[in-house]
């Protein structure tokens, strides 16, 4: 029982103590990893939290220790075979909860209007300033609800004129590459 005490007072005194200093401090280079102990990515690149974040572990140990107490009062749980795993599985479960949340916060918090560049190949867009022979002209295209504008080369070289439909083929660096759409 008193394990459990321990792990419930220091996920608490963790928490608000991380809670504390990262307000004092603003929580930057203090981590060593630009500030952001939270930070990871996900497959997608997509910014996230991972399961061995100090957030999370701390509401693991919080959760074991509150529900190790609980499970220890009850008759039925009474026994440490049954009330430690009891309360290991509700932490667990708490920190999954804890780690799905703030997955999905910062999924839609960290959207952008800029869109990934990979998914513009084979994409059609139009010609706002010609592109000479061998030279470099302006294309506009539309992705995810806006519309922006990218210097372009012709594939093979030849001039483009103001209007056209292109098909953009490759990029590279911030030069898109086009050919004209069929």
């Amino acid at each position: 029982m008193i394990i459990y005490a321990i792990c419930l007072v220091f996920g608490l005194m963790f928490t608000l103590i991380s809670a504390f200093v990262g307000h004092l401090f603003g929580g930057h280079d203090a981590v060593g990893t630009g500030g952001h102990a939270e930070s990871g990515f996900s497959g997608d690149g997509v910014p996230g939290m991972s399961f061995f974040s100090p957030t999370v572990l701390s509401c693991f140990i919080t959760a074991f220790g509150g529900f190790g107490l609980l499970y220890s009062e009850i008759p039925a749980t009474q026994s440490l075979w049954i009330n430690a795993p009891l309360a290991f599985v509700s932490g667990l479960i708490i920190a999954l909860l804890v780690l799905w949340g703030m997955n999905k916060i910062f999924r839609s918090t960290e959207g952008s209007s800029e869109g990934r560049v990979a998914k513009l190949i084979g994409q059609t867009a139009a010609i706002v300033s010609p592109i000479p022979m061998n030279g470099v002209g302006e294309i506009s295209y539309q992705q995810a609800g806006a519309r922006y504008t990218a210097p372009a080369r012709e594939e093979k070289g030849r001039a483009i004129a103001t209007g056209q439909t292109v098909k953009i083929t490759r990029i590279v660096g911030t030069q898109f590459y086009v050919e004209i759409a069929n």
